[in-house]
C-alpha cells in the first residue's frame, strides 16, 4: 500500500511516500509527479523517510522524468531513504544519476544550490 501527500510549499513542492511502491501503484506516483510538472514547480523534493519499499516500476518512474527535470532546469532531490531502500537505488547506479540526500535539511540545502 502507497499513500502519497503532495505539500506546496514557499518554493518548491514536496512528495511524501508512505509504504510501498510497486507495480500495482506506481502509477499513482506518476500522477503525482505530472501533476506537480503541470503547475510549473521548478524544485521537488521527495520525502522517502517512511518508504519501506520500492520495485523496479517504481524507480521507472523516477527515471522516465530525469530527462524532463534536466531540459526544464527542475532540481529534483530524494531525501531520507532507509538503508535498505537506499541500496537498491545504489545497486542500481541510480544514485549516480538522481540526487539523494540524508535528510530534508540536506535536500533543501542542494536545490537551493541547484
Amino acid at each position: 500500500m502507497l499513500e502519497i501527500t503532495l505539500s506546496k510549499k514557499e518554493s518548491y513542492t514536496l512528495i511524501r511516500l508512505n509504504g510501498e511502491v510497486d507495480a500495482s501503484n506506481s502509477v499513482e506516483l506518476d500522477q503525482a509527479i505530472q501533476e506537480i510538472l503541470a503547475a510549473g514547480t521548478k524544485k521537488i523534493l521527495v520525502d522517502g523517510s517512511t518508504l519501506e519499499y520500492i520495485s523496479s516500476a517504481g524507480l521507472g518512474v523516477f527515471m522516465s522524468y530525469l530527462e524532463d527535470f534536466q531540459d526544464n532546469n527542475i532540481a529534483f532531490v530524494i531525501f531520507g531513504l532507509n538503508d535498505k531502500v537506499q541500496n537498491v537505488f545504489h545497486i542500481l547506479g541510480l544514485d549516480q544519476l538522481i540526487t539523494i540526500e540524508k535528510d530534508q535539511h540536506e535536500a533543501l540545502a542542494r536545490i537551493y544550490d541547484a
